[in-house]
């Protein structure tokens, strides 16, 4: 499969049709290093109009991680570029495209970002401290170590 058939517009191998319900946002992986947003763009836009191309990028490297996302106009166009570009090469890899899903493990429910128990936990994390102050009041003094750690950490401190 190459990107310049898929680009004309010639239907590969049949994949599953998308049903109504189906959304927009694509996941494109076996992205090469060096694939940037602008690329991912060309390589998509024969299909439809784009509203977005998102690559995350690793936060050492600042390169790619492999993977990036295309949020088409039409789901239609979406399901195209599904058809065409799945299994198709893009700088010598080839590409797995895929409707997106949230990142369930991330977000827990897919709705919310990742920081949204945030609040909830500095909320936990005081009540821990909180717990941690009383226990050391309760014995008179210092808090007793819960692992063998921690008792070789407080007896290289003393």
């Amino acid at each position: 499969p190459d990107l310049v058939a898929a680009a004309q517009g010639q239907r590969r191998s049949p994949r599953p049709t998308m049903d109504n319900s189906a959304k927009s946002i694509l996941y494109v992986g076996g992205l090469e290093e060096n694939v940037n947003e602008a690329i991912l763009h060309s390589a998509f836009i024969p299909f439809g109009d784009i509203k977005d191309v998102n690559i995350p990028l690793d936060q050492s490297t600042q390169k790619n991680r492999g993977f990036g996302f295309v949020d088409f106009v039409d789901k239609d166009d979406a399901a195209a570029a599904i058809d065409n570009m799945h299994n198709s090469e893009l700088y010598g890899k080839v590409l797995k495209v895929n409707i997106a899903r949230p990142d369930k493990k991330a977000t827990g429910n897919g709705i919310h970002g990742v920081w949204a128990d945030a609040d909830t936990w500095v909320e936990r994390q005081q009540q821990e401290e909180a717990r941690k102050t009383q226990r050391m009041h309760d014995k008179g003094g210092e808090e007793q170590p819960q692992d063998a750690m921690a008792a070789l950490e407080q007896a290289k401190e003393s």
